[in-house]
């Protein structure tokens, strides 16, 4: 059974600083590609970064420069460090582990971590 339990989110002011870690287990972790998304409300889930199997990294342009991703294969944990919050980061952050065989994809999500930045 899949899981991907995520934590770290809450209350932070404009400025500050939140790490959101996902622990990911029945899943051989090293070979996924993992990723963290939000989604705030009456709006989209969208992409915030990713880190592939070979540590590669992305971010949606509006987290460059304050959001780093990166990944513990010892410990199969994906981690998310938020710096410089700002209200309009706002979200439920949602984990999320994917791979492509090239026959079919494995993608799963965890259940989302709240994170709340006032102004």
């Amino acid at each position: 059974q899949v899981q991907l339990v995520e934590s770290g989110g809450g209350l932070v002011q404009a400025g500050g600083s939140l790490r959101l870690s996902c622990a990911a287990s029945g899943i051989i972790f090293r070979i996924y590609n993992m990723g963290w998304y939000r989604q705030a409300p009456g709006k989209q889930r969208e992409l915030v970064a990713t880190i592939t199997s070979g540590g590669s990294t992305n971010y949606v342009d509006s987290v460059k420069g304050r959001f780093t991703i990166s990944r513990d294969n010892a410990i199969n944990t994906v981690y998310l460090q938020m710096n410089s919050l700002k209200p309009e980061d706002t979200a439920v952050y949602y984990c999320n582990s994917f791979m492509n065989t090239g026959i079919r994809n494995y993608d799963y999500w965890g259940q989302g971590t709240q994170v709340t930045v006032s102004s």
